[in-house]
């Protein structure tokens, strides 16, 4: 396969790990987040640091739970991906940053439904011929 279609398939499967993990997180398809990290990943984020794919999937549960105020079971903040800037490192490394507009939908007592903006960086890897989200960390650029 030519190289430049291989990059090409290379980024558009990166760039749809930050868009899969907003849908499962703010879906609660949690059980899903093996599709976007690899098992050793480790993610820091504002609710902590966690190492491995079930302290992973243990954190954003909990996250999920502390949002979820009104106990619709679903959607109790939508998480915007923007600006998502991808470089291949190696034929199996990548690495890159993209936007955090973060928002909640669930009932509070201030109506501004912006909850954070942030930076995500991340590292990824090919892992049996699967990218992979290695690390993670968002930078908190602005919170409400």
């Amino acid at each position: 396969m030519d190289n430049q279609f291989q990059k090409i398939l290379d980024l558009n499967e990166i760039r749809n790990l930050r868009y899969h993990y907003a849908h499962h997180l703010d879906g609660n398809n949690i059980d899903e987040m093996g599709q976007v990290f690899s098992d050793d990943a480790v993610v820091e984020v504002t609710v902590g640091k966690m190492e491995g794919i079930e302290a992973i999937k243990k954190g954003l549960r909990d996250a999920y739970v502390l949002f979820d105020r009104d106990h619709k079971k679903h959607y109790p903040f939508m998480h915007v991906i923007a600006n998502h800037i991808i470089d291949i490192t190696g034929p199996e490394t990548a690495e890159g940053k993209c936007y955090l507009i973060d928002f909640e939908t669930a009932q509070k007592e201030e109506k501004n439904p912006l909850l954070l903006l942030g930076l995500y960086k991340d590292q990824y890897k090919k892992i049996d011929g699967v990218w992979k989200i290695t690390h993670t960390v968002l930078d908190v650029t602005w919170d409400n």
